[in-house]
């Protein structure tokens, strides 16, 4: 190309954004994100100046401001009824969602406990009154495994949307639900959700189908629970694939009972 007739730089520019705009591009993106804004002494911000990431100083001012989830720990219920009665009205579990925060269902010393990310959207008074909780009544029925002899419990109080489980994991969820198994003492637990497995310490580059007994503290000493992971409920509702895989799972997973 003839370099007197190529276009001005300033044209350049200008067609190439223009381009980008018309292919629907029209902000700047950066693998690397920056601050905007930089805290100075006296409490205020300023642009900028350097290019420290953003997040780092988001996290870093997160965990001075974010409550953990649940308060001092030595605060915790230490029996189900003041378990049951805390979940439902303690503040800082109150973490937004629709309809409203519905308690667990069962006693201390289940034969099994089901745990399952969230309430149905349409429970009130009742946990896992819809079509889910009739899927886990009927499973039941096929394990031999009374009404009463479950507990159900949930990771979070209330139906939500999409929750952020890493989240949801930094703020301390993860130490509510190993309390909460610890006051249950299930002999077994089926978490149904692959969604809770590393708040339960599951590493997650590790198969569910690798979930080790996960060990509680009990005031009579250290127990280990078998554990048995699969998808989340609405999940298995919607795929017959993985309700028979989590049957054969289960049949596995109990064989030495026979």
């Amino acid at each position: 190309m003839d370099p007197s007739s190529a276009l001005p730089l300033e044209r350049q520019l200008a067609a190439t954004l223009a381009w980008w705009r018309m292919a629907g591009v029209d902000q700047v993106f950066a693998d690397t994100v920056q601050p905007l804004l930089r805290a100075v002494e006296d409490g205020a911000f300023q642009p900028a100046a350097g290019p420290e990431p953003l997040r780092a100083v988001a996290d870093a001012h997160a965990q001075t401001t974010a409550p953990q989830l649940g308060g001092p720990a030595a605060a915790w219920p230490r029996d189900l009824a003041a378990f049951s009665a805390w979940w439902l009205a303690q503040p800082s579990l109150d973490l937004g969602g629709a309809g409203p925060r519905v308690p667990p269902r069962g006693a201390s010393g289940a034969a099994l406990m089901v745990l399952v990310p969230m309430p149905e959207a349409g429970d009130r008074d009742t946990l896992l009154s819809g079509r889910a909780g009739l899927l886990l009544a009927n499973m039941l029925g096929a394990m031999g495994i009374g009404p009463g002899e479950a507990y159900f419990a949930t990771a979070l109080p209330r139906h939500m949307a999409q929750p952020d489980w890493a989240e949801l994991a930094r703020l301390g969820l993860g130490a509510i639900l190993h309390h909460h198994l610890a006051l249950v003492r299930p002999r077994r637990l089926l978490v149904l959700g692959r969604g809770l497995l590393p708040l339960l310490g599951h590493d997650p580059a590790q198969s569910p189908g690798a979930v080790k007994p996960i060990s509680i503290a009990t005031a009579a000493g250290t127990l280990a629970v078998p554990t048995l992971a699969g998808f989340a409920p609405e999940r298995l509702l919607d795929n017959a694939r993985q309700r028979a895989m989590l049957w054969r799972q289960w049949l596995d997973w109990t064989e030495s009972d026979a």
